[in-house]
């Protein structure tokens, strides 16, 4: 084929000029790449004009004249590769594993033909997957997820090493990114989760980066989880699965009523369908789930939200107590979720593919409260609806040009409240919430109440040119229209103030302008562009790029901190009445470098640098948006939208060593300054009032090790992740020096443990996966992490400020257990019977602990504390032997699924 550089380079501008008009948060590819070199087995001349194929499509490539071949824009999965050169006995490369924006290296020696009809067999090496990780990254494939005792995907994610507890290598839990076959699913107002879930039977494809990562990622510090769904084929296939979940303890006596089965069961009901519409030309695929989780925390319905206590005498018999309540146990911790994914897939001629997606969730959660286990039915629950669609054209220009566009939508509300309507008629007068003296709500209701829209419009554009053998560019841009609308209401009483407060109520909400009350809608937008390459040779591989990431808050600030919202008029000085110019734009540049380096013929040593920004949680730009400040000092917290991108320099170097056939050794060492982090600063008005604003001050540190060991053998896989860090700073979130000072506290002038400074992380997996029945167990150890030790009041070490975090809670350990046994039915139909056990041991975890003891459950009672509690029917002690302190008991589930 004659090759037109004049005329591809023209092709590359329109297309980049393309994706500068459409420009889209963060997205990435999805797509890998298999390359090589074809030579002959016994002088080691390159061949020239070789065929290669992949089996079962129409892809392939020719080798040029040093024998070098390169095939892109495959999804991941395992692929069979074939090479065909007239008088040589064809090779086949069996079981070739595609990951996520990685290259795998098969070079092919071949034989000539001796005998007619001969092919020869092998299967890609080990080494070959590695050889260009130029960072630490994670793939785990669909078939591994199968086998793990997990639930959802954010139990895979914290499985990996450098992951404490949803922390990356020490970051804030708000400094990761979530994507969904390369489209950013962030939720960028709390900035801590992603909007959009999808289970793990969805998933082709998981790849999780804890270190440095390429110039096509932004806004994200310290990891990135992008998750590849599946696709159908021209092949039917289906199944329907139903579990059944209870608890097993013989811990129910710090679990109440957690053996009552009915009251606790967790239910699970799943149904996945794919195939062809039009061949496979076009498929389809679909994934839902029902979910309802009773789970281990119960209350007692002993009081009715319109009960009314009173306990303020100091003589017993004039205590006033009501309670009507059905005495009911209720589970409080619980969670119904639902989940829905459709795909269509068409492939079409010319190389030219495209696909539309659209995921569905829909969640209602409810938290387990010590104070209210009497008075469940007065506590808010949380609730969350997302819509999520997603186009994608990928069109394969030439062999050695291709580019993806995606257009996404993403629709999420959140709330949380306990009736919808703020003005309800279900709500009760706050005189119900008086439970002075006790230690645990008799009556009332929660009455904050907000709820919240968020839709994100975004387009993204990435080039892909293989330059030639050596050079890889990859190009694109991205543009996010955001429209955040918020309403938080502390929901009123009509006549709050009256004489009549006491016996008259109606709820009323109050507007923006009150303290009682946060209302705004934004419509904030960010830009992104990278050019990187990836620069691969025989025994060293490259990745250098650069990105510049900017955004506008769309919106507008004080122009006097200390009268923000002219609450103080000052006639005669102007100058201490506060304008409103509009925020400035910000930008960011971000330069990433990661080098491969093949020692020998069984490690691969890399090292990686960068830069990486993200912009604060968008809570912390419009927090208050109106500006006005309480009348007490430390009441108010108000957002900057003229806040700084936080920024991370990391450095990272690690080694990956074949240590033996289908066994891996991967050492990490990595070190990370973190700037500008979110932070609050004290501003004091001109009446002396004084309040919060959320700022750029924070700094934090972090050093460490993750170790990873594989075994692939089968039937035998075998994993074990370990991860040694030291993480410091001189706050871990970002109220904590406001809070300090609103305590009378000293502020914090030196570096301390975080809150997540876990010493030693390690867990591991063993299994065994056979084709009728298998098993594996998952095991975890965490060292423990900090916990500020708080002294009793009458010690002397009660005179001192303790800094936070200066102690450490005890160790963590426990295992989970899966096993299955499959039948089969009629042809083509078989009968999957799970069993899962969590926490095999029924070990009890503290997951917090009392500051004063350093242990959960337990505390320093003194007389004091004795005489000031009053009630006529539960013990004292209640008030700290709190369940929630431990880990979830054993639970036993048991499923069945028919696959056809």
């Amino acid at each position: 084929m004659k090759f037109d550089l004049g005329k591809l380079r023209r092709k590359l501008l329109t297309v980049a000029g393309f994706s500068l008009l459409l420009v889209g948060g963060i997205h990435a590819q999805t797509t890998g790449k298999i390359a090589g070199t074809i030579i002959d087995d016994v002088t080691g001349e390159p061949l020239p004009g070789a065929n290669v194929i992949i089996l079962d499509s129409q892809m392939g490539a020719a080798a040029d004249i040093e024998g070098r071949y390169y095939i892109l824009n495959l999804r991941p999965g395992h692929y069979d590769l074939r090479v065909d050169m007239i008088g040589y006995a064809p090779v086949i490369v069996e079981n070739i594993p595609v990951s996520i924006n990685r290259t795998v290296p098969v070079d092919v020696r071949m034989s000539t033909a001796t005998i007619t009809g001969e092919v020869v067999v092998v299967e890609v090496e080990r080494m070959a997957m590695k050889k260009d990780q130029t960072g630490t990254i994670k793939n785990i494939s669909s078939e591994q997820l199968e086998i793990l005792p997990v639930e959802n995907l954010g139990a895979v994610v914290n499985m990996q090493a450098g992951v404490v507890d949803g922390h990356f290598r020490g970051g804030r839990s708000t400094e990761v990114s979530y994507l969904i076959d390369g489209v950013s699913v962030d939720e960028t107002f709390g900035g801590q989760y992603a909007s959009v879930e999808i289970e793990p039977e969805s998933i082709k494809d998981l790849e999780v980066i804890t270190g440095t990562f390429n110039a096509e990622y932004g806004r994200a510090m310290s990891g990135v989880v992008n998750a590849v769904t599946k696709d159908g084929s021209k092949d039917f296939h289906g199944s329907f699965y139903t579990g059944l979940a209870n608890y097993k303890t013989g811990n129910d006596h710090i679990f109440k009523g957690i053996n009552s089965r009915p009251v606790n069961q967790n239910e699970d009901y799943k149904f996945q369908l794919s195939g062809p519409i039009l061949g496979d030309r076009i498929t389809f695929f679909v994934n839902t789930r029902y979910q309802h989780n009773r789970n281990h925390l119960n209350g007692i319905t002993r009081y009715n939200v319109d009960d009314y206590s009173d306990y303020t005498a100091e003589d017993s018999t004039a205590w006033i107590t009501q309670n009507t309540g059905d005495s009911i146990l209720v589970p409080m911790n619980g969670s119904l979720n639902r989940s829905f994914l459709g795909k269509l897939v068409f492939n079409l001629s010319g190389g030219l593919k495209f696909s539309l997606l659209h995921s569905i969730n829909n969640d209602r959660w409810d938290g387990y409260d010590h104070g209210s286990r009497y008075n469940p039915l007065g506590m808010a629950s949380n609730y969350r609806e997302s819509n999520f669609t997603v186009f994608q054209l990928n069109h394969l220009l030439t062999n050695s040009l291709f580019y993806e566009l995606k257009l996404s939508s993403m629709d999420t509300y959140n709330g949380e409240y306990l009736y919808e309507d703020p003005l309800s008629p279900k709500y009760v007068n706050d005189i119900f919430s008086n439970s002075y003296g006790i230690g645990a709500s008799t009556g009332g209701q929660n009455k904050n109440h907000s709820r919240r829209w968020m839709i994100d419009n975004g387009v993204k554009l990435d080039v892909t040119w293989q330059i030639n053998s050596h050079h890889n560019i990859k190009a694109g841009a991205n543009f996010v229209q955001h429209k955040l609308t918020n309403e938080w209401h502390s929901i009123r009483n009509v006549h709050e103030g009256s004489e009549f407060a006491a016996f008259l109520y109606e709820p009323i909400i109050y507007g923006d302008s009150s303290t009682h009350a946060d209302v705004y809608s934004v419509n904030p937008s960010d830009f992104a562009g990278y050019i990187q390459d990836k620069m691969e040779y025989d025994e060293m591989v490259i990745n250098y790029g650069i990105r510049y990431d900017w955004f506008d808050p769309a919106t507008k600030y004080p122009s006097d901190l200390r009268n923000p919202a002219n609450q103080l008029h000052f006639e005669e000085d102007s100058s201490r009445t506060s304008t409103y110019p509009s925020t400035p734009n910000t930008y960011q540049i971000s330069p990433r470098i990661g080098l491969a380096y093949q020692l020998g013929n069984a490690a691969i040593l890399h090292f990686s640098y960068g830069h990486f920004f993200q912009l604060p949680p968008m809570y912390a730009m419009y927090q208050n948006h109106s500006f006005v400040v309480a009348p007490g000092d430390y009441e108010t917290e108000m957002g900057n939208s003229n806040l700084e991108a936080e920024k991370t320099v990391a450095y990272e170097i690690g080694l990956w060593q074949e240590v033996g056939p289908g066994m891996g050794l991967e050492v990490s060492l990595f070190y990370k300054d973190i700037y500008n982090l979110l932070s609050t600063k004290v501003i004091s008005t001109y009446n002396q009032i004084e309040y919060g604003q959320y700022t750029n001050k924070d700094y934090g540190n972090v050093r460490g090790l993750e170790v990873k060991f594989d075994v692939f053998q089968n039937p035998i896989n075998i994993w074990l992740n370990y991860t040694l860090q030291y993480t410091r700073g001189n706050a871990d979130s970002p109220t904590q020096a406001f809070d300090r000072a609103g305590s009378s506290q000293d502020p914090v002038n030196k570096f301390i443990p975080m809150s997540w400074d876990q010493r030693h992380t390690l867990n591991g997996t063993i299994g065994y996966v056979g084709p009728h029945y298998g098993i594996s167990v998952t095991g975890y150890f965490n060292s423990g992490a900090p916990y500020t030790f708080s002294p009793q009041g009458e010690s002397i070490l009660a005179r001192v400020n303790l800094y936070p975090n200066n102690d450490y809670r005890p160790i963590k350990y426990h295992a989970d257990l899966t096993a299955y046994y499959k039948m089969k039915l009629l042809s083509g139909m078989s009968l999957k019977f799970d069993l899962s056990v969590y926490n095999l041991f029924d070990r009890l975890n503290e997951n917090w602990v009392n500051g004063e003891t350093g242990r959960a459950y337990t505390a320093i009672v003194t007389d004091a504390d004795l005489s000031n509690f009053k009630e006529d029917f539960f013990e004292y002690s209640e008030n700290y032997q709190d369940p929630s302190a431990f880990s979830a008991p054993r639970q036993i589930k048991l499923g069945v699924g028919l696959t056809f």
